[in-house]
């Protein structure tokens, strides 16, 4: 399986400010679903929420952009995001990525 086109990219982002409790792993799991993105999300100890996404450049800008807003009841201050090598996605069910969310850390 091809690791990506040419165009892909992929991302870590940590997102700091509220955004535990509020609902914003899920949010991060839908938004990167829909976009068709592979990655996860998970909270960390010192209360952001951290985050590694793959896929199409466009739609990669387009979730960060997302982090950026929040769900409805988050406070984000910042969004720091910086660019990694890619990795080969495992197709999750009807072949597409999956995005999940992590639980440890």
């Amino acid at each position: 399986m091809p690791v990506s086109s040419s165009d892909d990219i992929r991302v870590h982002a940590v997102v700091a400010g509220l955004v535990q409790g509020v609902g914003f792993r899920y949010f991060t799991v839908m938004t990167a679903g829909k976009l068709g993105l592979g990655g996860w999300v998970r909270n960390c100890y010192d209360g952001s929420v951290e985050v590694e996404a793959q896929g199409e450049r466009g739609k990669v800008a387009r979730l960060i952009s997302a982090l950026k807003q929040g769900p409805r009841y988050a406070d984000v201050e910042r969004v720091d995001v910086t660019e990694i090598p890619l990795q080969e996605l495992k197709p999750a069910r009807h072949g597409f990525p999956s995005f999940g969310v992590f639980y440890e850390r």
